[in-house]
């Protein structure tokens, strides 16, 4: 925890002719983006491998039909194909996981009061008029929502509810155009198909969970997740720009 500190600091310095005294919340986004410069490659990786899920939809059809009268020879048929093409499942799940120590750090970093036996200097630090180990809570209590403190809020829920519509559009076309397997089939739940159909109707509005984040985490916690939530919406948006959305997308949006 010291050293993460120590580099927060050190990176608040080199930014402060810029930024004054807003220099630390810019260096936790400066952070956010280099956390996020480096786990691009799998974001790539991740990209490549929904890209060739798109490609092999033909013969996931294909294998549906052979198999649809028995449901675990579907599954597992289904799974030899993307094996062949060494197309795994979860590799979407690699960048999120990959972020998670970094948030966690920067939640305790600006949540405890004392590091190695010190006061946490890094709480007298603001973005603007708000303290940046204060939450939306201590916003509220002084002055409002439309406080100098409550403001900067403002700013962020609008900035996240801009990025969460932008991604839930999007997310919500390409799954129109690249549906899922049925949870059901022959009058038969497929094994494994219904969880994955629930979380395919919530997916999309997951972004908007992001607006309950921002709203109970300290603000530097805040603008980490605010920062990288804005770099996934435009990193997606150009890594999956050649996946087709297709008409029935834009009719099932409209």
């Amino acid at each position: 925890m010291t050293v993460f500190a120590s580099l927060v600091e050190h990176l608040a310095d080199l930014l402060n002719p810029l930024f004054q005294a807003s220099a630390m919340a810019a260096a936790i986004v400066l952070f956010t983006a280099l956390v996020r410069l480096a786990i691009h490659p799998l974001s790539r990786a991740t990209a490549r491998g929904q890209k060739a899920r798109t490609k092999l939809a033909p013969q996931v059809a294909e294998l549906r039909n052979k198999h649809s009268k028995n449901p675990e020879r579907m599954q597992k048929a289904i799974m030899e194909l993307h094996a062949a093409e060494k197309v795994s499942p979860l590799s979407g799940c690699l960048p999120s996981l990959f972020q998670i120590p970094a948030f966690f750090l920067m939640y305790h970093l600006f949540s405890n009061q004392r590091i190695g036996g010190e006061p946490n200097s890094l709480l007298s630090h603001k973005l603007f008029a708000s303290p940046l180990g204060d939450r939306w809570s201590d916003a509220l209590a002084d002055g409002g929502v439309f406080g100098s403190h409550g403001l900067v809020y403002v700013g962020l829920f609008v900035l996240v509810a801009a990025v969460a519509t932008f991604n839930y559009r999007r997310t919500k076309l390409q799954m129109a155009a690249n549906p899922a397997l049925p949870a059901v089939q022959g009058g038969q739940q497929l094994p494994g198909m219904g969880a994955m159909a629930t979380m395919t109707k919530i997916m999309p509005l997951m972004s908007f969970a992001t607006l309950i984040t921002v709203a109970v985490v300290p603000l530097a916690a805040a603008l980490y997740v605010v920062t990288s939530t804005t770099w996934s919406a435009i990193e997606r948006a150009y890594l999956y720009r050649d996946i087709p959305v297709g008409g029935a997308a834009l009719a099932t949006a409209a």
